[in-house]
């Protein structure tokens, strides 16, 4: 019997912040965290820096607390999602011909390049980034 091919997609910072900020919180991104129960998600290496980023300042602007962060990274940890280890290598090269190309930040631009590069569909709240992606063939994650 063939095994089932897993469901792969990558996985935008926006999304991923939105599960934890209650004022952020959105259908969309709902339903893709429940889509990690079967698929698994991949991300550039600099999403954790972001994720990490966005927390500690919702931490000094007291809009969450630091036992709410640790809660939440453990629950990170134990999803399905691994980290990219080319997105340096690509850096200096194709992900920053798409951000000019696309007037994107270099950060937006390497999750652009990731879902190019592996074929995946891309899961973001960002609108800029989910027009860019739609012009460059990479379609958005339906869960």
């Amino acid at each position: 019997m063939a095994k089932k091919k897993t469901t792969v997609f990558v996985l935008d910072g926006s999304v991923t912040l939105a599960w934890f900020f209650e004022d952020e919180s959105d259908a969309y991104a709902g339903a893709v965290q429940r889509a990690l129960t079967g698929a698994e998600a991949v991300v550039p290496s600099l999403w954790a820096l972001e994720v990490a980023n966005a927390l500690m300042v919702g931490e000094r602007r007291k809009r969450t607390t630091e036992a709410k962060v640790t809660k939440f990274l453990a629950l990170l940890a134990r999803l399905p999602i691994s980290v990219d280890e080319e997105t340096v290598a690509q850096a200096w090269g194709d992900t920053l011909r798409l951000a000019r190309t696309h007037e994107l930040s270099v950060y937006d631009a390497a999750y652009l390049e990731l879902a190019l590069r592996r074929g995946l569909s891309l899961a973001t709240l960002d609108e800029r980034l989910k027009k860019v992606a739609d012009a460059a063939g990479v379609p958005e994650f339906h869960p």
